[in-house]
């Protein structure tokens, strides 16, 4: 019995220590050989497969697949990045520090020249935040950094915030500059071509291609074709670079710390039709204009359109701030002056002076839009000889008629002159920003004509700002113009005029009536040959 208790013992020993050996030897991925045996046994017996010996290895094998983990995953979750930490990211440029270079002006330069083109953009805006309109300071900082980013990559001379226009999906701030005189990038006045309209984007036939009047086609010899009298109207031409609407440049964007664009000039059909039409930007500039009339030109056309309106109407300077000089020769007859100077003798003007409700002391310092869309008036009777047609004799040729000149408000010319919204509802708004301590106020004017336009002055100094939607404000809700009538197809006459048939007893009385009248004809004829042959 001791014997055997020994070789029990010895067997159970040996069992412990291969079972150890079994459990200790493992892969990388922490699998042993003692679990990986038991889940091919417990496969084998739930199973119970015909040839185990030759499926063992599959089995394995397909245990060891179950339990593989590749390091990598093949379908990878995408980090979504907040767009907090997208601006971040892009804006990260615009806080780069000055260089000590960048703050020596370079040789030859006047030591009275600054050595930026931007104004004090945080002081406006503390004036700005005193009359309750304008950005954070924040988003006003933000604005600086973007404007000074712009003023490194062109060589302007001047560089202004013009104001922040809301679109549906994005916001457009807008700087105003000025290149440096032979600077300019694009020597040529820059306008956007319209996009063709729907359906006259193909070719028409021409009347050449017609086949003629013969009796093979059946038409009647005596009926040519119709020849459309009809001409297209005179195209107005744009102002050059530099003059009226496209005195200054404008850069635009959507994003501060993304790439300023900038927007083309703008022509007179585009200043009239932005007058027809009220539409919200939506953020895109290359988005297409959806409206009626057709807008010629995409969004950057109309948001350029609109800038135009807006500042020929709304900035306004203290009076006798700027004067004509007196240098400049006379301008010829029916000709307004289009330049100005800044008066070195203003002694400036207190903010209750500037507030008087007379508005008196405000002026327009920007050329008035006539409604040709031009600062200065086209004359479109002034045809060239090739806009004739060749085939047209001298004699064949009309003259047309000599149209009225357009005519506005002169430069300079103060804002009490301005036409009333209403009665009792003028076009702009004064005010003080406090009326408790009224020496340290400024004095603010805001436009009723188009609301977000605000200018604030005091003593010696004044600043423009626009925020707002770029929409002109209207007594009467917006209705879209109507389509124009249909054309006729035929001019009407009793030729082509439908009538009733006649009945049949009409019938029988034009018949009845037809042959009495010739038989009159007939005994009146056999007289006279009678007569004759008396004769």
């Amino acid at each position: 019995m001791a014997e055997e208790e020994e070789v029990a013992m010895a067997s159970e020993q040996h069992f412990q220590n291969a079972k150890a050996y079994m459990l200790s030897t493992s892969n990388e991925n922490g699998v042993n050989i003692y679990d990986h045996m038991c889940k091919i046994l417990t496969k084998i017996l739930s199973e119970k497969p015909d040839n185990v010996v030759d499926i063992f290895e599959d089995i394995s094998k397909s245990l060891k697949k179950q339990k593989f983990k590749p390091k990598f995953d093949t379908v990878q979750n995408k980090p979504v990045i907040p767009k907090k930490y997208q601006i971040a990211e892009l804006q990260r440029p615009l806080f780069r520090k000055c260089e000590d270079e960048e703050l020596i002006p370079p040789e030859g330069a006047d030591e009275n020249d600054p050595l930026t083109p931007l104004n004090n953009l945080m002081e406006n805006a503390y004036y700005f935040e005193e009359a309750g309109v304008g950005l954070s300071r924040e988003e006003t900082f933000r604005v600086y950094l973007g404007l000074r980013q712009l003023a490194d990559t062109y060589p302007l001379q001047k560089v202004r915030f013009w104001g922040k226009v809301f679109g549906t999906n994005a916001n457009y701030y807008i700087a105003e500059v000025e290149f440096r005189e032979g600077d300019d990038p694009e020597e040529t006045t820059v306008i956007e071509q319209p996009p063709p309209l729907f359906g006259l984007d193909k070719k028409l036939p021409e009347t050449s291609d017609l086949q003629p009047a013969t009796e093979e086609n059946n038409f009647d010899a005596e009926d040519p074709l119709p020849k459309s009298e009809w001409k297209p109207p005179v195209t107005i031409p744009f102002e050059e670079k530099g003059y009226g609407a496209n005195k200054n440049t404008y850069f635009v964007t959507t994003e501060l710390g993304q790439a300023w664009v900038r927007l083309p000039n703008v022509t007179p059909a585009q200043i009239q039709m932005a007058r027809r039409i009220k539409k919200l930007f939506t953020g895109d500039l290359d988005a297409p204009v959806l409206s009626y009339p057709p807008f010629p030109g995409t969004e950057k056309s109309y948001l350029r359109a609109q800038i135009a309106r807006i500042t020929a109407a709304t900035h306004i300077s203290p009076i006798n701030f700027y004067m004509f000089d007196e240098e400049e020769e006379e301008p010829e007859e029916d000709a307004a002056r289009d330049h100005y100077i800044e008066n070195p003798e203003f002694e400036g003007v207190s903010a209750r002076d500037l507030v008087d409700p007379s508005n008196s002391n405000w002026q327009h310092h920007v050329q008035y839009l006539l409604p040709q869309g031009r600062c200065t008036w086209f004359n479109p009777a002034q045809r060239g000889e090739e806009e004739y047609d060749e085939e047209e004799d001298d004699e064949e040729r009309e003259e047309p008629d000599e149209p009225e000149p357009e005519a506005g408000p002169a430069l300079l010319t103060p804002i009490s002159e301005d036409n009333e919204i209403s009665e009792g509802m003028g076009a702009w708004t004064l005010k003080l920003s406090s009326t408790r301590i009224a020496q340290y106020a400024l004095a603010i004017v805001k436009s009723n004509v188009w609301p977000g336009a605000c200018t604030i002055g005091f003593d010696k100094k004044f600043e423009n700002l626009y925020v707002g939607n770029g929409i002109k404000y209207e007594l009467e809700n917006y209705s879209p113009q109507p389509p124009p009538p249909v054309m006729a197809e035929y001019p009407t006459g009793p030729e082509v005029t439908e009538a009733d048939d006649p009945s049949a007893e009409e019938e029988a009385a034009v018949r009845a009536a037809e042959a009495e009248a010739g038989g009159e004809d007939g005994e009146g004829d056999e007289e006279e040959e009678e007569e004759e042959d008396d004769d």
